[in-house]
């Protein structure tokens, strides 16, 4: 979900940041490997050397171990993009509300077993909608419309594979929705 939210940053509102044109390949390619690519190897390979049983991580405690990597990965990929000061803000802010929603997932994982891709879902919709609101010219309705469809059709295939409970969708969607929303519109506020 964070390449679905820099992408639609630097290509689908290139006004919503200030980085140079040359360098947003360079940095959408650096947080798909960083948040996409490198997770699903370690994923791979935790399941591959056994210490989870399997990759839909059915049980609360194989999902523990994973998303501590990944919201590792995240906070490191949030250092790294803070640390190089001649980039805009706007990239670690942004990287660094999307690691938070992660964070509380993982958090929440402990207890109870939360949808991750309805959190991803969620801060989708929240960043397209605040793009709606500070970007006028960028054709808000489709995209949320598209975010909906892809959030509906996620959120009822865990539901139809018997991956989640309903309520579990709800707060993942919810989780997401609430964090990206508040985060990014204290960005662009």
């Amino acid at each position: 979900m964070p390449s679905l939210v820099f992408g639609l940053l630097f290509f689908g509102v290139p006004q919503a940041t200030s980085l140079p044109e040359a360098f947003k390949v360079r940095i959408f390619y650096l947080i798909v490997c960083a948040t996409l690519l490198i997770p699903v190897v370690l994923m791979l390979g935790l399941r591959w050397s056994g210490l989870v049983k399997s990759l839909h991580f059915e049980e609360k405690s194989d999902r523990r171990v994973p998303f501590q990597l990944v919201t590792l990965f995240y906070v490191l990929t949030t250092y790294f993009l803070k640390e190089k000061t001649e980039l805009d803000p706007i990239l670690w802010q942004g990287m660094g509300v999307i690691t938070l929603a992660v964070f509380l997932l993982t958090v929440v994982t402990y207890f109870w077993k939360m949808s991750a891709h309805l959190t991803g879902v969620g801060g989708v919709l929240a960043v397209t909608g605040i793009m709606g609101l500070y970007f006028p010219s960028l054709l808000v309705a489709y995209l949320l419309v598209g975010s909906l469809l892809l959030g509906g059709l996620v959120a009822s295939s865990r539901l139809y594979l018997d991956a989640h409970r309903p309520a579990e969708v709800y707060v993942g969607l919810l989780v997401g929705f609430v964090t990206c929303w508040i985060g990014f519109f204290w960005i662009y506020g």
